[in-house]
């Protein structure tokens, strides 16, 4: 499994290690029942700590990505691909409501906005 943690950013590791988990069940690279790497083997093969692994995995629990059976391991759960994706939608439009408050309210033209959504869109590519 590759997961690929990146220094240059300000996101925290277990946040990115969460994110490439979600876009790889989104994308369907991993599917229902899949297992996924234990906390312990993960956290070696990124160089990080077990702790920042257990968040990532404590995360993509709650959101109901993963389910975590003791004795067997972690698995993709069964979920609701279309869900999902409504939570995520609803989620950046508020995050972009509040963007474009701000840019209105200090003269920033719409024109300047969505360069800058298409910058960060691209940024990982």
């Amino acid at each position: 499994m590759e997961i690929i943690i990146s220094s240059n950013t300000s996101k925290p590791i277990y946040e990115q290690i969460t994110s490439q988990f979600k876009a790889k069940i989104m994308r369907g690279e991993l599917k229902t029942g899949d297992p996924i790497p234990s906390m312990r083997s993960l956290a070696k093969s990124l160089h990080v700590s077990v702790i920042t692994v257990q968040k990532a995995y404590e995360d993509l629990q709650r959101d109901g990505f993963i389910e975590t059976t003791v004795g067997r391991g972690s698995f993709v759960a069964a979920q609701n691909k279309d869900f999902i994706q409504e939570e995520q939608k609803r989620k950046v439009e508020m995050h972009l409501q509040e963007a474009v408050e701000i840019g209105r309210t200090n003269g920033i033209p719409l024109e300047k906005l969505v360069e800058l959504v298409k910058l960060f869109y691209h940024e990982e590519d």
